[in-house]
């Protein structure tokens, strides 16, 4: 019987012994060490008697203990639940109701609550270390972490994924590897991780850099080009406005970056316009993929794609008109895909599972065709939401929000591009009368219940929303000035 996840991470680390997979705070870590540092944190989570199915909170950020906690976790078969930097209080508080233990960097400052039992990174690490390799009890059937994304009531919603899934996932089974990630993984011998690892994206990616027998570097804070330049990086992960950003740099003033062979655009779609002008100003060096947090990966166009092209897909991936018929190639149509990682639901959300998990398939909701030679092509989306910093906003709650301010009478908000983040919102905003609405005042009042992300950058009047044949608001009109 194949072991469960993260046996095979375990296996990654015992092999690499001496060599440094981790440089951070300038002192290198080796696989031995790490290996270590997992045991102490398995061995302080089963003192406290966290076992299979048991929910645990990481507030943590990129660094070798905060990769130890994470894996520790899954050894001895918990819930991981990642909370990321940025959310509101009440978000927060939403994503650690019913975690039961909450392993954090530092103690939690005045004014944080925390249900359960709290542990800091440095208590859980002194745990002793008996030298043995952990025992995995992760059974196959269980939640192994909970992936959050905004819902569309304005709380995030958790995408829940089994230990047989992560098992099944390709970072870190070379054997598994398709082509365009086989040709990623040769150039991640120094990869660039920031933020936190709980993230799905740079935890995926720093595996596969492990098992490619690369080396983890943290950088804080992930100033570009200047992180890439300090840390001698061969690769990181970027958003599209992050990019964006280091190829206006290195226009102005060009950093040596000979070294850098490998930028993973990720969260957002990117313009062929835009890695035309990376290519020219970087080299081949962007990779660009597509997946969504429900499905992992989907598919990864290298350097050598057609620009707007997302490559060949490595999944089971069929484009279906309205009826929920398949289409052929060449026919734009809503993407329904099947990964060996895909979760297997919203957590305590059956209603909303049925509506995007259907038969083994997950419904995408965004919308594009496959070409003659099977490479994969967005169009666009059915989805009502923006994608800030490569996170999904849904438009409704800021819309309801919106609404209930005293100067509003009806609001509506599109997805504009941004340079700093991506995309932005755009209020689109029927004045009640006698008042003129003031965009810092819609702002604050989005910022404090939502989320600065989720709050207008930019504020538009109208007398009334144009309509679609369907009588719908037309947000389309909207952005096109009618």
């Amino acid at each position: 019987m194949t072991e469960q996840f993260p046996g095979a991470v375990l296996d990654v680390l015992d092999a690499a012994g001496d060599r440094p997979v981790f440089e951070h705070a300038g002192r290198e870590i080796s696989g031995a060490r790490l290996l270590g540092m997992v045991r102490r944190a398995v061995n302080g989570l089963r003192q406290h008697g966290v076992g299979p199915g048991d929910g645990v909170a990481m507030l943590l950020g990129a660094g070798p203990g905060a990769f130890a906690a994470i894996i520790a976790a899954h050894v001895v078969g918990a819930r991981v639940v990642g909370v990321r930097p940025g959310l509101t209080g009440s978000q927060q508080e939403h994503l650690l109701r019913g975690t039961g233990v909450t392993v954090a960097d530092r103690p939690a400052g005045s004014g944080s609550r925390r249900d359960g039992l709290v542990l800091t990174l440095d208590g859980l690490l002194a745990s002793p270390d008996d030298g043995l390799r952990p025992r995995v009890l992760a059974r196959p059937g269980d939640v192994a972490r909970l992936l959050h994304t905004s819902g569309s009531t304005g709380l995030p919603k958790a995408c829940a994924q089994t230990y047989a899934a992560m098992t099944a996932s390709w970072a870190h089974r070379p054997a598994a590897w398709p082509p365009a990630v086989r040709e990623l993984a040769g150039r991640l011998d120094r990869f660039l991780v920031f933020g936190t690892l709980a993230s799905q994206v740079m935890m995926e990616y720093g595996l596969l850099a492990l098992a490619a027998g690369g080396t983890l570097v943290t950088a804080d804070p992930p100033d570009f080009p200047g992180a890439l330049v300090r840390h001698r990086a061969t690769a990181s992960v970027v958003t599209v406005a992050r990019l964006t950003k280091l190829v206006a740099a290195q226009r102005e003033s060009p950093a040596d970056l000979g070294g850098l062979r490998a930028l993973m655009v990720s969260g957002s779609p990117l313009e062929p316009g835009r890695l035309r002008e990376a290519a020219e100003v970087l080299g081949p060096v962007v990779f660009h993929g597509y997946g969504q947090t429900e499905t992992g990966m989907i598919s990864m166009a290298t350097p050598g794609e057609p620009a707007g092209s997302l490559g060949v897909p490595p999944v089971e991936l069929e484009i279906r008109d309205a009826s929920g018929q398949p289409l052929p190639h060449g026919t734009d149509g809503e993407l329904f895909v099947r990964t060996p990682a895909q979760s297997c639901g919203y957590w305590q959300e059956p209603a909303l599972t049925a509506e995007v998990f259907s038969d083994g398939w997950v419904r995408t909701r965004d919308l594009g065709r496959l070409d003659g030679s099977g490479r994969l092509w967005l169009t666009g989306r059915i989805r009502d939401v923006i994608i800030v910093n490569a996170n999904v906003y849904y438009a409704g709650p800021v819309e309801r929000l919106l609404a209930v301010h005293p100067s509003v009478a009806e609001a509506y908000v599109v997805a504009v591009p941004d340079d700093s983040t991506g995309e932005a919102v755009h209020a689109f905003v029927v004045p009640a009368a006698g008042h003129t609405p003031d965009l810092g005042e819609l702002r604050a009042l989005v910022t404090a219940d939502l989320g600065e992300a989720c709050a207008p950058t930019r504020l538009t009047l109208i007398d009334e929303v144009p309509l679609t044949a369907a009588g719908k608001p037309d947000k389309q009109s909207l952005l096109n000035g009618g």
